[in-house]
C-alpha cells in the first residue's frame, strides 16, 4: 500500500532535526514491487527478462571523491583529519545550498526509507533515506537494515540523507568544486547528495558517518567482507573496491556475514549493512554462483549493466557504459548468509590487494607489524570504472583499505586493529588477487580457483606448518606449497619469463610503498615503522604510474 504523506515543511537552514519531511509529498516505505511500478512508469529503468530492475546513472558511472565534503563545524572539526580526503566546507555553504534544496523540492514527490545500519543492538543506527527516484529508494531498501512492522510504527531516525540528482550545486556561492556534491553535516546528522545519480555515494556517505562515531564505542570500522565457519569463527577480509572482498566471502562453504562494511568490537565483527554492493563485469556462474544468481532474481538492482532492449538479455560481460557495472541485492538473496548479520571473533584477516605490476606473492604470511603497516598503507590497484576518470589500472594507496571514508586519523584506526590482533591472537595474510606472470597488460590476473584454494587453506590452518620463504624485497613469508595450487606459482619471480624485469618492477613497487608510509611513520611504533620492503638504490627501476587517494 502507497504510504504517501502530505506534512509540513520544515526547510529552513536552522531545522535539523533527523528525518525532518523535507517535501509536500512523502512516499515512504514503499515495499519493492512498487517501486519497480514507480521506477518503469516514470522511465527510470527497464526490467531484465529474469526479473532485475536495470538502471542507467548518467555521466557518474563511479564515486565522485573530489566532490565529497564535510561541514566544519566546532563538534567534529578536532576529531578530523583534514586534507585531501576530508575537505572542509563551510557552514554558511551548506546552510545555503540546503536552503535552495528545500525550495527545489517543496512542490516534488520524493521517496523515503526508514533503516538500520549496524547489526548490534548496541552499535545500531536509524537512518532515513530520501530519494527523488524510485530506483534509488529500492537501493537503500536493499543495502540498508530492514527494520520488522513494529519497528517502523516507532521508528525515529539518528540521521538522514537526502539524495537529489536533478539539482546541481553552485560552486560560486556554495563552495562546492562543480556541480555534483556529496556534504555530510556531522552535527546536523544529515548527508546530501545533488548532481549525481550514482547510488554508491549513498551507501559510502553513510559509511562515513559510521567511521566516525564508531571508535568512540570502542568498535573499528572497517572497510571489509567478512564470513564465519561452522566453529563460530570468522575472518574479515580487508580490501579496496575490486580486490575481491564480496567474491571471496561468498564462499558455499562458510556463512556470509557482510561484503563490504563491518565493525569489530568486544563480542566480534557485525554487518553495518543489510545487503551487497557487488560488481557484476563478467561476473561466472561458474566461480561466482552466488553472486550471478543474484542478478537472475527480482528486487536485484542493476546499475548500468547492458542489456537487449528487444529480449532483455543481460551481458555481464559488457563494459559499454563503464567496467564498473554494480548489483544492490538484500543479503539474504546469498542462500548462506548469516541473517544475525553478526559472528565471533576472527581467527584471520586477510588484506586483499590487486597488485597491477604482478610482483607481489599470491599468499604470504604477515608478522603483527607487517598487518599494520600493510594495513596502513592499503595499496590495490584503482581498476576501471570504479571513479571517475579511471581508464586502466594505476597503482593507488588508500589508508586503512578505504581513506576516502575514514574521516578520523588512519593512526587511530591502525591502532585499534593493532590492539585487536594482539588481544585475541589473529593471524594476517596478505592475498594478492592481481596479476601474475608480468603487469596488467602483459601477465595474467590470477586464477579465482588458485586464490580460493589458498585462502581456504590458510583458513583451515593447512598453511600453518609448511615451510615458507621470505620475500628478499618486501620480507613476507611465502608458503612453499598449497594445496591444487602449482608450487611456481606461489613464487611471483619464476612466473616472470625475464626475472630482471622482475626485480625492477619489484623494487620500484617498493619504493613507492616506502614513500608512501612517510606521511604515517610518526604515528606507529618503530616496529611498524621496520615492517615494510626494503629498498636499496636502484636508478634502472621504472616510475611506477601511482593514482590519489580516492576509491571505489
Amino acid at each position: 500500500m502507497t504510504q504517501s504523506t502530505t506534512r509540513p515543511r520544515t526547510d529552513k537552514p536552522g531545522a535539523r532535526a533527523p528525518g525532518a519531511i523535507i517535501g509536500r509529498i512523502v512516499r515512504a516505505n514503499l515495499p519493492i514491487a512498487e517501486l519497480y511500478e514507480d521506477a518503469v512508469r516514470a522511465g527510470e529503468g527497464l526490467i531484465a527478462a529474469e526479473g532485475p530492475l536495470v538502471v542507467r546513472t548518467g555521466k557518474h558511472t563511479g564515486r565522485s571523491p573530489q566532490d565529497k565534503f564535510i561541514v566544519k563545524e566546532p563538534g567534529s572539526a578536532a576529531k578530523i583529519w583534514w586534507g585531501e580526503v576530508n575537505r572542509p566546507i563551510a557552514l554558511e555553504h551548506y546552510d545555503r545550498l540546503r536552503a535552495r534544496l528545500m525550495t527545489y523540492l517543496a512542490d516534488r514527490p520524493v521517496y523515503a526509507q526508514d533503516c538500520f545500519i549496524g547489526a548490534h543492538p548496541a552499535h545500531r543506527r536509524s537512518l532515513r533515506v530520501y530519494t527523488e527516484t524510485a530506483w534509488a529508494s529500492i537501493f537503500a531498501r536493499n543495502l540498508f537494515r530492514r527494520p520488522s512492522a513494529a519497528e517502523l510504527k516507532r521508528f525515529s531516525p539518528n540521521f538522514t540523507i537526502i539524495d537529489v540528482p536533478s539539482f546541481q550545486a553552485d560552486p560560486a556561492t556554495e563552495g562546492t568544486r562543480t556541480g555534483t556534491a556529496i556534504l555530510i553535516n556531522l552535527a546536523a546528522m544529515e548527508i546530501i547528495i545533488v548532481g549525481t545519480e550514482y547510488a554508491g555515494e549513498i551507501k559510502k556517505s553513510a559509511f562515513t558517518v559510521m567511521n566516525y562515531q564508531m571508535p568512540d564505542e570502542g568498535v573499528l570500522p572497517m572497510h571489509s567482507a567478512a564470513n564465519v565457519g561452522a566453529d563460530g569463527t570468522s575472518v574479515v577480509f580487508f580490501g579496496l573496491s575490486g580486490t575481491g572482498k564480496t567474491t571471496l566471502s561468498a564462499d558455499p562453504l562458510r556463512s556470509l556475514v557482510g561484503d563490504d562494511e563491518h565493525g569489530w568490537g568486544v563480542d566480534g565483527v557485525f554487518n553495518f549493512e543489510g545487503g551487497c554492493y557487488a560488481k557484476t563485469i563478467r561476473l561466472s556462474p561458474m566461480y561466482e554462483p552466488d553472486i550471478f544468481q543474484t542478478t537472475r532474481r527480482f528486487g536485484t538492482l542493476l546499475e548500468n549493466v547492458d542489456l537487449d532492449p528487444a529480449t532483455r538479455e543481460l551481458d555481464l560481460d559488457s563494459d559499454r557504459f563503464t567496467e564498473n557495472t554494480r548489483g544492490a541485492y538484500p543479503l539474504h538473496f546469498i542462500g548462506n548468509a548469516d541473517p544475525t548479520g553478526m559472528a565471533g571473533q576472527p581467527r584471520s584477516v586477510v588484506l586483499l590487494t590487486a597488485d597491477a605490476f604482478g610482483v607481489l606473492p599470491p599468499i604470504s604470511r604477515l608478522t603483527a607489524a607487517q598487518a599494520q603497516y600493510h594495513f596502513i598503507s592499503g595499496y590495490t590497484a584503482k581498476l576501471a570504472g570504479t571513479e571517475i576518470g579511471v581508464k586502466e589500472p594505476q597503482a593507488t594507496f588508500s589508508a586503512c583499505f578505504g581513506a576516502p571514508f575514514m574521516p578520523r586519523h588512519p593512526g587511530e584506526y591502525a591502532a585499534m586493529l593493532a590492539e585487536r590482533l594482539e588481544q585475541y591472537g589473529v593471524r594476517a595474510w596478505l592475498v594478492n588477487t592481481g596479476w601474475t606472470g608480468g603487469p596488467y597488460g602483459t601477465g595474467e590476473r590470477m586464477d579465482i580457483n588458485h586464490t580460493r584454494s589458498m585462502v581456504r587453506a590458510a583458513l583451515d590452518g593447512l598453511l600453518d606448518d609448511v615451510p615458507t620463504v621470505t620475500d628478499p624485497v618486501f620480507g613476507v613469508e611465502v608458503p612453499t606449497s598449497c594445496p591444487d595450487v602449482p608450487a611456481a606459482f606461489l613464487q611471483p619471480r619464476s612466473t616472470w619469463s625475464d626475472g630482471a624485469a622482475y626485480d625492477r618492477q619489484a623494487a620500484a613497487l617498493a619504493r613507492m610503498f616506502v614513500e608512501n608510509f612517510t606521511a604515517y611513520a610518526d604515528g606507529v611504533p618503530e616496529a611498524v615503522r621496520r615492517a615494510g620492503p626494503a629498498v636499496a638504490a636502484n636508478d634502472d627501476a621504472p616510475e611506477l604510474r601511482v593514482a590519489g587517494p580516492g576509491e571505489g
